[in-house]
């Protein structure tokens, strides 16, 4: 499968997040087999504020050009801040998602580095439209669940899916989280982004039936800060959050 044809059948699963306080890209990880209930995936410093201040959360379909305004009984928010990864759980509704979700890397295996994948997602940028970038595994981090890339993450890509090309299907890998440039000299120059593992989204919409029992083992918004910046595996005068 060549990059293009890649990009092609990702884009119906990806959207666009936008919150009072920023924006990110996230996308399609889970659907229910018994209910209307999917689960988007993104970074979790995408909507911690939103979901901390009971904000709404605006989720925006390019391929069908459909908008929804996710306010906070409207959906579920599970984020796992240690790993930079969210997930939001809400009522499709007449949104024509995709039927089936892309296949996501096995539990227990990660990517070599020196492989090349790519990511996607919607830059802060005006009128930008979806754009891809690409890069090269430096590291993977077994124990705290990410990827270094050598690679490029801006401000707004954060939470868009990054993936391999295998056969006959993209294969989703990870989230786009941050880029930590290089400011040894004082300057800032080339850094490797970040890319957070898959872990926490397997199966997440078989666990419910309604939005209700999703709710009930969301993240409690008291207890979850707002976050401008990634959590917990870098230094903060080094890390930008894409």
């Amino acid at each position: 499968m060549e990059w293009h044809e890649a990009i092609a059948v990702l884009k119906p699963h990806i959207i666009s997040i936008s919150t009072p306080n920023g924006s990110g890209t996230g996308w399609l990880v889970s659907l229910s087999k018994t209910s209307t209930i999917c689960a988007m995936a993104t970074a979790a410093h995408v909507v911690d504020y939103a979901h901390y201040w009971e904000l709404p959360i605006r989720i925006h379909h390019a391929e069908s050009g459909k908008t929804l305004l996710l306010r906070p009984q409207d959906r579920a928010v599970h984020i796992e801040a240690a790993l930079d990864t969210a997930a939001i759980i809400f009522d499709k509704g007449d949104l024509p998602l995709p039927a089936e979700t892309l296949p996501l890397i096995k539990q227990t295996h990660y990517i070599k580095p020196g492989v090349e994948i790519g990511w996607l997602g919607y830059p802060a940028i005006y009128r930008a439209d979806l754009c891809f970038f690409s890069g090269r595994i430096s590291n993977y981090a077994e124990k705290e669940k990410f990827y270094l890339v050598d690679g490029v993450a801006i401000n707004g890509v954060s939470g868009g899916p990054v993936f391999r090309c295998v056969v006959d299907s993209p294969e989703l890998i990870g989230v786009v989280s941050a880029y930590i440039a290089n400011r040894a000299t004082g300057d800032t120059l080339p850094g490797v982004a970040v890319v957070q593992d898959v872990a926490q989204f397997y199966g997440i919409t078989e666990r419910f039936r309604t939005i209700d029992e999703a709710k009930t083992s969301e993240s409690p918004p008291g207890e979850t800060p707002p976050q401008k910046e990634s959590l917990g595996i870098r230094p903060p005068e080094t890390e930008t959050s894409a």
